[in-house]
């Protein structure tokens, strides 16, 4: 891609969001888009977005589930951004016509007290985080699901593009120390309007929501970017995700780990 195709994709992706109005897969708009390419329109994005006057708080690590990796063909992780405007309160309701087709995930979520940078191991992000705490991630999709008119499916340069499908973060009030549990064993039980939909352990994250840090710490470090104390860090869902239509509850049951909930309005 172009300088100028980057940032006409990026600005497709940013007028999506601001009208809640679909733009069509770049994928099929830019045959043979590299992930390289699409993280470039990432950043474009998050410009126009800071530009906007929100504030990057954080990142999060997506597609770390086998299952999720099968569906996309890919054998990576994504990474995308988080910002200020994204974060709700427990309990909170989102408004209506916030997002264009939310869904949410549950996930364990890294508070960090120091920088990270250098050889980043399991045991320097245990050593950098002050807490882990419960949490949501709610996706969106500024592009399309399924194109139209041939009937392609999104595909990974798509997602990435498009930050990742992020759209906001969820985050329970328990704090803990991060060696405090075996976070492979941590799981939760997530329900909407008390029917529950999906379940799951911290192990579905690239076995160990830990190790998901590690991976996000040296692909930043690719990039010339790293992760900053005071930032949080989404580590990534051990569920598939849930549908979030118009005036539904999501609540997500961590057990002795806390528990977090959203309503849409």
């Amino acid at each position: 891609m172009t300088p100028g195709e980057i940032e006409s994709a990026a600005e497709a992706l940013w007028q999506a969001e601001r009208t809640g109005q679909q733009t069509g897969l770049l994928s099929r708009a830019y045959p043979g888009m590299t992930m390289d390419e699409a993280y470039a329109v990432q950043a474009a994005l998050i410009r126009r977005r800071c530009a906007a006057g929100h504030r990057v708080t954080g990142w999060k690590i997506g597609l770390t589930s086998k299952a999720m990796q099968y569906a996309l063909n890919i054998d990576t992780p994504d990474s995308g951004v988080l910002m200020e405007d994204m974060h709700f309160a427990s309990g909170a309701v989102v408004p209506k016509g916030r997002f264009i087709q939310p869904r949410v995930e549950a996930e364990i979520a890294f508070v960090m007290k120091t920088d990270l940078r250098g050889a980043v191991t399991r045991d320097s992000v245990l050593a950098a985080t002050e807490y882990v705490a419960p949490a949501l991630e709610i996706l969106d999709t500024r592009v399309t699901r399924v194109d139209p008119e041939t009937g392609q499916a999104r595909v990974i340069v798509d997602t990435i593009s498009d930050n990742a499908a992020n759209a906001g973060i969820v985050m329970g009030t328990a704090r803990h120390a991060p060696e405090a549990f075996d976070l492979r064993w941590v799981g939760a039980i997530v329900t909407r309007d008390g029917a529950v939909e999906e379940t799951g352990l911290g192990a579905g994250v690239l076995n160990d929501p830990v190790e998901s840090v590690v991976w996000l710490a040296r692909r930043m470090e690719q990039y010339g970017q790293q992760i900053a104390a005071g930032q949080v860090i989404l580590s990534g869902s051990f569920i598939r995700p849930v549908e979030c239509p118009p005036g539904c509850e999501i609540d997500a049951d961590f057990g002795a780990f806390g528990e977090v909930s959203i309503r849409f309005g």
